[in-house]
């Protein structure tokens, strides 16, 4: 939290400063003045006159400690809320768990804040009640399954057994022949949202080798087995047809709509989600900027990357329009801009290169798995971002965290920078 208070900080601190120099003039006297004060006070009556300067530096100091009020209370609700998680920890179980879920609903996007986490919520609302009780519900069933399997209790807390499960939930919800409110859905999203903390689990047995996350491969494991087991033609639970490209498009530049190309940044973000709606996907981008601004701009800038890339292979204004090319981006710019790499200059651009790199796998992805009639998911995030964090480097400025010190990309900057100034006294001595 205090990195992300002195983050923020940076946008008071001119002004404190300023109010603080002016106090400290105002209350300067010169020594000539304080003698010919003592000599007079001897042989004078003790009259104190409060005079305009002397009545300022109180008021200053009133100004400097309310900015620092300020700076204190946005800490508690932004970056990890880790004085909140504590708060918790005596508090009854269900209102734990309840914390639990929220974060693992904000986690998709590598925000751990049951604030956004609600806001994020909210954005469901927007886009479809029905999907915002199938992905709840996926969370919900895959976190408790983590607890009765005896997972790690401060990943469950961080919501790291969660944020498959409501993707299942969500997109299985998407991809329903049946519409909205088909109740007997329910069974199945619970089902399959009981495999994802065994797929966590299981990869990240396998993942901990290199130091890796598993990042929404559980989500991709279980969505796929459920699609192409249960297909278009599944008496209770079909599934919407999925066809690969069969004819050229007729893609007229002069028909580009550019409010729609912007639109369609935030509708890349909502699409992490599956959610199309422009209003949904500003939502998350305001539940992204309360934890961390820094990942709030890589989603945009990731989105526009995945946008632009989409242009650059001529690809049809109405896929464009509804972000199908940006969600996968979105993800690979904020797991490389400071998530899993500590931020510095060069890993931005390391992350909107990773940002083209998934875009154009995400093509390629889309056209193999639609040859089977399934969706692509989030394959090409996951292949591209672990393959730029398998990458080796001997520069400094584009430093891995260890996993177990990842948190949100102000507090790793300020990890990073520590572990610098260590190796830097270390080797001056």
């Amino acid at each position: 939290m205090l990195a992300y208070i002195n983050w923020w900080g940076i946008f008071f601190s001119p002004l404190l400063a300023l109010l603080s120099l002016i106090a400290s003039k105002e209350t300067a006297v010169p020594e000539a003045v304080l003698k010919a004060q003592n000599l007079t006070m001897e042989n004078s009556t003790d009259v104190k006159i409060e005079t305009k300067g002397e009545r300022k530096p109180r008021k200053q100091s009133q100004l400097s400690k309310g900015g620092k009020s300020v700076c204190r209370a946005v800490g508690y609700i932004t970056g990890d809320m880790k004085e909140f998680g504590a708060w918790l920890k005596d508090k009854p179980i269900v209102i734990q768990f309840v914390d639990w879920v929220l974060r693992g609903i904000s986690q998709v996007m590598f925000v751990n804040n049951p604030l956004s986490g609600l806001i994020v919520v909210a954005g469901f609302l927007v886009q479809n009640p029905w999907w915002t009780l199938t992905g709840c519900l996926g969370t919900v069933v895959s976190t408790l399954t983590a607890l009765i399997l005896g997972q790690d209790r401060s990943a469950i807390a961080a919501g790291l057994y969660g944020y498959n499960g409501v993707l299942v939930g969500l997109l299985m919800a998407v991809f329903s022949a049946k519409g909205d409110y088909h109740w007997w859905l329910l069974l199945p999203v619970a089902l399959v949202s009981v495999t994802c903390p065994v797929f966590t689990s299981a990869l990240g047995s396998v993942f901990c080798k290199w130091d890796l996350p598993v990042f929404t491969l559980p989500f991709n494991l279980a969505l796929t087995l459920y699609l192409a087991a249960s297909g278009p033609h599944n008496l209770f639970f079909p599934t919407i047809v999925i066809q690969p490209a069969t004819a050229t498009p007729n893609v007229t530049w002069t028909d580009a709509d550019m409010p729609m190309l912007l639109q369609s940044i935030p509708i890349g973000v909502g699409q992490v989600y599956g959610c199309d709606n422009p209003w949904t996907g500003g939502i998350f981008l305001l539940a992204l900027f309360i934890s961390s601004p820094l990942i709030c701009l890589h989603a945009a800038i990731g989105s526009a990357v995945g946008m632009l890339a989409a242009l650059s292979l001529a690809t049809p204004f109405s896929t464009i329009y509804s972000g199908l090319w940006s969600y996968n981006s979105s993800l690979s710019c904020i797991a490389i801009g400071g998530m899993f790499y500590a931020f510095t200059w060069q890993t931005h651009l390391l992350a909107i290169t990773c940002a083209l790199f998934s875009a154009y796998l995400g093509a390629t992805v889309t056209n193999m798995l639609s040859v089977f009639g399934v969706p692509p998911g989030t394959w090409s995030f996951c292949l591209s971002a672990l393959t730029f964090l398998l990458m080796t480097t001997n520069h400094s400025a584009i430093y891995k965290l260890p996993l177990s010190k990842v948190t949100y990309p102000e507090a790793n900057r300020a990890y990073y920078l520590r572990m610098k100034k260590q190796h830097t006294s270390c080797c001056d001595v």
